[in-house]
């Protein structure tokens, strides 16, 4: 019995006792270097794409990046939306009613990876004819996204773990998985792409193969925790459970779909400003998810201590790692922007080869492109936080409203601002789409805390 409770205190942690701020960053603190690791084979991928395919293959990247991302919007928007339940389950002590939640939630991710793959397969060339992908890097565009989607099901066995092992509390395990899954990918990036010549493709094929050896590390951790300790009876479809999930899901899901639709209306636009320009925006996008590492890190953090304090029923500390969470986010938001604009143009050269003239052209607008970014870094990061706040509480439906905002202010820009400014109009779309996100999330925030406090 001693050595089972040392094994559950291993593994999980309670976010409901001591120091909001400081649980918050010792929880965020693994989640952001695993996202950096994420993020390290991300960039890995676009700098070997770029420097050894060149240009049209970089391009040919950007043009299908919003799509790619769709699919993996909805399969983490599900899988965040399920561990929600479970958080609250572990929060409020409720041990069997959280294995149901564990069971019924692999069960309907089961069904969402394998309908994600084949919808994707199968609307894959439609999408890239309706964003007027151009016709020499439509080939490339095509056989990168068939590997991807071909390995939904390994991606979203690796969203659900993360996401269950973050809701009982354990940011480690992800972390440790993710350093394994982007040091098989970084290698097999050059045996694959470099070594065999596989191109794209085997950019692809490393990604899935490096998500599947962390799934597979993720599964052996779990087995060490009892709470995880799953019988038969766990797994029988329950179906007012399952509703629960999905009201929980669906709208997580819906808010990336909606968010990433707008990506793509502005990758169509993109794609008409010649190769140079996807080449370049391209580049810079793939250093988004840096700029975003700690943002999204905090994000996790805050759904898991909203959830367990929600579970337990401690409404003030929900208020107090708000506070905390808010602060050390912005503190960090200024940092990260500050290094970028000191030293984003040699990051950036990373990714292009700057000799020829379209190189050169390339690099300036991604710089630019980065400067706005960098600056306006606070109103990101201020979204993450509270957004992931109100989906802990077990509203998604409020913060899917904020989607739809950031919807139309990035779609409206893109489509009017290269009209009235030029091309470079098009760099405040995702800025006006943040803002125009925490103009909802923000009273949402304080209007779902009212409810709480009334129950």
């Amino acid at each position: 019995m001693k050595e089972e409770k040392n094994t559950l205190k291993n593994h999980t942690k309670n976010l409901t006792e001591g120091s909001p701020v400081r649980l918050l960053l010792l929880f965020s603190l693994p989640l952001m270097a695993g996202n950096i690791f994420q993020q390290l084979y991300t960039i890995v991928d676009t700098a070997i794409v770029g420097k050894v395919l060149g240009v049209e293959a970089l391009a040919a990247l950007g043009a299908v990046d919003w799509l790619n991302w769709l699919t993996l919007g909805v399969i983490q928007g599900f899988t965040q939306g399920f561990a929600i339940l479970i958080a609250q389950k572990f929060g409020a002590g409720e041990e069997e009613p959280l294995r149901h939640a564990v069971a019924n939630s692999i069960l309907l991710s089961v069904f969402c990876g394998l309908f994600i793959t084949a919808a994707g397969e199968g609307a894959a060339g439609f999408v890239l004819d309706l964003l007027g992908t151009p016709d020499h890097i439509y080939p490339i565009g095509m056989a990168y996204l068939r590997v991807l989607f071909a390995g939904l099901p390994v991606v979203t066995a690796y969203n659900l773990c993360a996401c269950i092992l973050r809701s009982l509390g354990d940011s480690r395990t992800p972390l440790y998985a993710m350093v394994v899954a982007s040091l098989v990918n970084i290698a097999l990036d050059l045996l694959f792409v470099m070594g065999f010549g596989w191109g794209v493709r085997g950019a692809a094929a490393a990604t899935i193969i490096g998500q599947l050896i962390s799934v597979f590390y993720c599964l052996v951790k779990m087995k060490d925790i009892r709470l995880l300790h799953m019988k038969r009876e766990n797994f029988q479809p329950q179906g007012r459970l399952m509703g629960r999930l999905l009201v929980l899901g669906l709208p997580m899901a819906f808010q990336n779909s909606v968010i990433s639709v707008g990506g793509m209306i502005v990758q169509s636009v993109i794609n008409g400003f010649g190769v140079a320009f996807i080449a370049g925006f391209t580049a810079t996008n793939k250093l988004y998810g840096l700029l975003e590492t700690a943002a999204t890190s905090y994000g996790y953090a805050m759904v898991t201590y909203a959830g367990q304090n929600l579970g337990a029923g401690k409404k003030k500390r929900i208020s107090q790692g708000m506070r905390g969470g808010l602060l050390i986010a912005l503190v960090t938001s200024l940092g990260i922007g500050a290094l970028m604009l000191g030293f984003g143009k040699v990051i950036l050269g990373w990714f292009i080869t700057a000799d020829g003239e379209e190189g050169i052209q390339a690099l300036a607008i991604a710089y630019h492109y980065l400067s706005i970014m960098s600056v306006c870094l606070p109103i990101l990061y201020v979204l993450h936080v509270v957004r992931s706040c109100i989906q802990g509480l077990g509203n998604t439906v409020l913060p899917m409203v904020s989607g739809f905002a950031e919807f139309f202010m990035r779609t409206g820009a893109a489509l009017l601002l290269p009209l009235a400014v030029g091309e470079s109009g098009i760099f405040y779309a995702e800025i006006l789409a943040w803002l125009g996100a925490d103009l909802i999330l923000v009273p949402s925030y304080f209007l779902v805390m009212h409810k709480i406090r009334e129950m």
